[in-house]
């Protein structure tokens, strides 16, 4: 059996911490068995390690999630399947099963079980999994979904109904009659007493059957040529897609714990601590979660059932129940992200200015990661300045090395080649000057530090054999 993870969301509904690189399963609220802050996608890979399945597994995500997938999991590239753009999961897992097939050279007869990378369950969940793969095997479904047992009448998911007396023993699979999304609470009242199960948004397949709908498609097979036409797939999701289309489709029931935590409602639910940050809550704050991400202090005084989120990218304060619709709201902030994960470490945006000349300064504040480096790169419409405040590291610029450490101040003019090394866990602020601060205005050489080291070593031998030849 592979696994696919789908890694995606624009983090609206847990702004302002997360954003559209930073979406709610990369949040570090959670605890783990040590008492470490972790995120969802982590406690989930974490999870599969258990179980053995890490190595069975790819991510299939968007570009903008690529570096921190990277910081929080450590994971090669290989393991990674990027959208060039986003149309949604019947897409991202036509492309998944594209690389599996032609990249990694999976049979066409290997079981794809697809789930979402923020599943909060109990580790059983993943082991119940390998029951999905025996059910594909062992009969002559198509897709086999997992139905999660009620608890409630909830309004908030969609449901599997499945057909009366008609399931298979052997493997304990529901033959499924239809869906119904997101009911009023008095039909989802009357789906429990039909025995109807919560879609979960996990299935699984042989990886002929997404082949062969490519073929049908008309739609290359091949990774690379699918990436060049992936403006040509469907811009729907798989379950409206394939799955309400499928005939032959049966659902296997888990009866153990399931949740959506994509609510602030929801995830504080499962937060071990009401307070992770700099601030203080009241006593009579009964009911509040506090979550600060700035260095300044807050301070929550007899607020009730309340979410209070501070982050460099704006502020919340929103009853629980209410917290939903910031959804909404935000679009008129239309703002970049302020804070950012990257695969070398993080940055936060300090402050921003455009000058009356057109120019514009944007600092920030940048911590890399000890043995990690930023790449060797080079920038056309903007100089910066790094100083450094925190640790020790190496500092090419030009081809040539030097050390750097706390109190240094480097020089970085455009056009100017430059990468930099934290020996120690490295913090500079940066202060960007030029015409147009974006992130695309970038050339990267190398990114790899042995690379850089190589080709400048290689580069210096050359000149050196330039000078001896002239004399």
């Amino acid at each position: 059996m592979k696994l696919v993870l789908l890694s995606g969301g624009s983090g609206k509904r847990l702004w302002p911490l997360s954003n559209d690189t930073r979406s709610k399963q990369f949040l570090k609220v959670l605890h783990n068995s040590e008492g470490q802050y972790v995120s969802m996608v982590q406690r989930v890979w974490n999870q599969l390690s258990k179980v053995k399945l890490t190595n069975q597994t790819i991510i299939a995500t968007s570009k903008p999630q690529v570096n921190i997938l990277q910081n929080q999991l450590s994971i090669p590239p290989s393991a990674l399947v990027v959208e060039p753009t986003r149309r949604d999961t019947f897409a991202a897992i036509a492309l998944a099963s594209a690389f599996l097939y032609t990249v990694k050279n999976t049979s066409l007869e290997e079981v794809i079980t697809v789930l979402p990378v923020d599943s909060y369950v109990k580790d059983c969940f993943f082991e119940r999994l390998k029951d999905l793969e025996e059910a594909v095997h062992s009969s002559d479904v198509r897709l086999a979904l997992l139905g999660v047992r009620p608890t409630s009448p909830s309004t908030k998911y969609g449901y599997i109904v499945p057909t009366v007396g008609n399931g298979n023993a052997v493997n304990k699979t529901l033959a499924v009659s239809h869906f119904i999304e997101k009911p009023d609470e008095q039909t989802a009242q009357h789906l429990l007493d039909q025995d109807a199960l919560w879609n979960c948004g996990v299935f699984a397949f042989k990886l002929k059957y997404m082949i062969t709908m490519l073929h049908q498609l008309g739609l290359p097979t091949n990774y690379d040529q699918l990436l060049q036409r992936y403006v040509d797939l469907p811009m729907n999701s798989f379950d409206y897609e394939v799955v309400e289309k499928e005939k032959k489709i049966a659902v296997l029931p888990y009866e153990g714990t399931w949740k959506d935590i994509g609510t602030w409602n929801t995830l504080t639910e499962e937060m071990d601590s009401r307070l992770i940050g700099k601030g203080m809550l009241s006593d009579d704050s009964i009911n509040t979660h506090l979550i600060n991400e700035l260095d300044i202090p807050v301070a929550v005084l007899g607020v009730k059932d309340a979410i209070v989120a501070v982050s460099p990218d704006g502020i919340l304060v929103s009853n629980k129940e209410q917290s939903t619709r910031i959804k909404t709201m935000i679009h008129s902030f239309n703002l970049r992200p302020m804070y950012e994960e990257r695969r070398w470490g993080w940055y936060k945006v300090l402050d921003y200015t455009k000058l009356d000349d057109g120019n514009e300064v944007l600092t920030k504040r940048i911590c890399i990661k000890k043995g990690k480096n930023l790449s060797y790169q080079m920038h056309f419409k903007r100089s910066e300045v790094w100083t450094v405040i925190k640790g020790t590291g190496e500092f090419v610029i030009d081809d040539q090395f030097r050390q750097i450490r706390a109190g240094d101040v480097l020089q970085i003019p455009a056009g100017v080649k430059h990468a930099v090394k934290a020996n120690a866990d490295l913090e500079m602020i940066e202060v960007q000057t030029g015409s147009e601060l974006i992130e695309e205005d970038i050339v990267r050489f190398y990114e790899v530090w042995n690379e850089i080291q190589a080709y400048i070593n290689e580069h210096a031998k050359v000149s050196i054999t330039a000078v001896n030849n002239v004399r």
